[in-house]
């Protein structure tokens, strides 16, 4: 019982790590501030795995964070801890990300780039076809191949739905509020949030640069999504928009 409670939490904590890593370098690096080109087949991975773990549209993820970044932490911004409170922001994550993310006039002003393809309309916009089919893929590998007792699929989906939806309202919430701002921006640096979300932590230094694919900015800092986009590079899948660090105008001074 314990080993199988282990496995589950292991299985879906794992899931949720892969999440964070298509969030970080396909949506937030790629998607929303062009800072890379992701080559096949590293797009069409991502957006299946997105799809099967989260049933995110990438086109409304991008608008909501594209208008975090025209009103951060201003009226106007998603989800600002500054205006909202960090509680509320952590605690309804989702549904400030929906009110965004349902408007269809926001979408296409701040997505107009990310019109919707008919794949997209045929399947992958689908959101609740994905998450079944992402459960059902989870109770065949576990249940039915590995002969895992039928709660442990169930256990790890539900463990990667709460740490997923934890650390994305934790990078909006806690992400600016708490931790270390070295530049002029109202975001904040914590590298323990970064090491669980592929380097999101790293916030301030996101902020300051949104434009860079690379968000550790110091020797000791470690953004992990930026050690996977290495990789891909080295491998001519992913080319960076700029080889340096190119910060904004006002929100990349030092403090």
């Amino acid at each position: 019982m314990i080993a199988n409670l282990a496995i589950a939490l292991l299985i879906g904590l794992t899931i949720t790590l892969i999440a964070n890593l298509a969030t970080s370098v396909y949506l937030h690096r790629s998607l929303s501030h062009r800072a890379l080109e992701l080559r096949q087949p590293l797009p069409i991975f991502f957006r299946v795995t997105l799809w099967l773990t989260t049933g995110i549209r990438p086109r409304q993820w991008v608008a909501v964070h594209r208008k975090h970044h025209a009103f951060t932490d201003e009226e106007g911004d998603p989800h600002s801890p500054i205006v909202l409170g960090w509680v509320r922001v952590q605690l309804t994550n989702v549904a400030l990300y929906r009110r965004v993310a349902n408007d269809d006039v926001a979408v296409r002003r701040y997505a107009k780039d990310f019109p919707q393809t008919p794949l997209d309309r045929a399947l992958l916009d689908r959101a609740l076809v994905g998450l079944g089919a992402g459960l059902g893929l989870l109770i065949l590998l576990l249940s039915i191949v590995f002969d895992f007792p039928f709660w442990v699929p169930l256990v790890a989906a539900a463990f990667h739905l709460v740490a997923y939806l934890g650390l994305s309202g934790a990078v909006n919430a806690i992400g600016h509020t708490f931790g270390r701002r070295r530049y002029q921006n109202t975001a904040t640096n914590l590298q323990w949030l970064a090491w669980l979300t592929f380097g999101e932590g790293l916030h301030n230094n996101h902020h300051a640069a949104p434009t860079s694919a690379r968000f550790s900015l110091r020797r000791w800092e470690i953004d992990p999504g930026w050690m996977f986009i290495w990789l891909a590079k080295s491998v001519r899948l992913a080319k960076l928009r700029h080889e340096s660090t190119k910060f904004a105008a006002a929100t990349g001074q030092r403090i």
